[in-house]
């Protein structure tokens, strides 16, 4: 009798700003074939100190990656952030530089609606607060936030998360991760990790490398 062929499992650890995050991500982890394992984690807000208490805290070692999934809207309207930003890509870098697990740190400016609004092939930049509630029938913002789901609602109609992907190549970004995947050693290598506060001033994000990383 033949042995069983042995199937590599990719493990990644995720980072979420808040349920909005969790719920996409939990669902989407759902949805995945068996060589696929992500571990959402729900900071439940807390700050960019929070995330970064968090990711040390996270000690198992046997992920490909850890993704930490941010909202950049803190980092210039709530006093002493934009330190605590730093701090965190500051630790993700080392981390990186020293060969650990690779760190990625994705960054959603202003926020995580905004990259579900992307879903849209209908969404052209509009208040996404407003968006969601008139166009999409959400009572309230909050309400979306809470969808456990949000993944099935985001990627149905003229809704799916490609749209999201060709909309945000070529993006001015706050964070932009230069990497390497091996994919015959199952490795991930950080080369660098660009930093540009400048880029506050549009929307984007850089939520691209988290599709093109698990889905290699």
């Amino acid at each position: 009798m033949s042995r069983k062929q042995r199937v590599l499992k990719k493990r990644y650890a995720i980072f979420c700003e808040g349920d909005s995050e969790y719920n996409y991500i939990e669902k989407m982890r759902k949805n995945q074939g068996v060589e696929l394992v992500l571990k959402p984690i729900n900071m439940h807000g807390g700050g960019y100190s929070n995330f970064l208490r968090q990711i040390k805290k996270e000690s198992q070692t046997n992920y490909l990656a850890k993704f930490i999934i941010v909202d950049a809207d803190r980092i210039e309207t709530v006093p002493g952030e934009k330190e605590h930003f730093i701090e965190l890509m500051n630790y993700c870098q080392l981390q990186n530089q020293k060969g650990n697990i690779p760190h990625f740190v994705i960054a959603d400016n202003p926020d995580f609606e905004y990259a579900a609004c992307l879903h849209d092939s209908k969404y052209n930049g509009q208040n996404t607060k407003t968006y969601i509630e008139k166009d999409w029938g959400y009572k309230a913002i909050e309400i979306f936030k809470a969808d456990k789901n949000i993944y099935d609602f985001l990627n149905s109609q003229s809704r799916v998360y490609t749209n999201l992907l060709d909309a945000i190549r070529g993006q001015k970004k706050l964070v932009c991760n230069e990497y390497e995947i091996k994919k015959k050693s199952f490795d991930i290598v950080i080369k660098k990790a660009v930093l540009d506060f400048n880029s506050l001033a549009h929307k984007g994000t850089n939520i691209e490398e988290f599709f093109d990383v698990i889905e290699w």
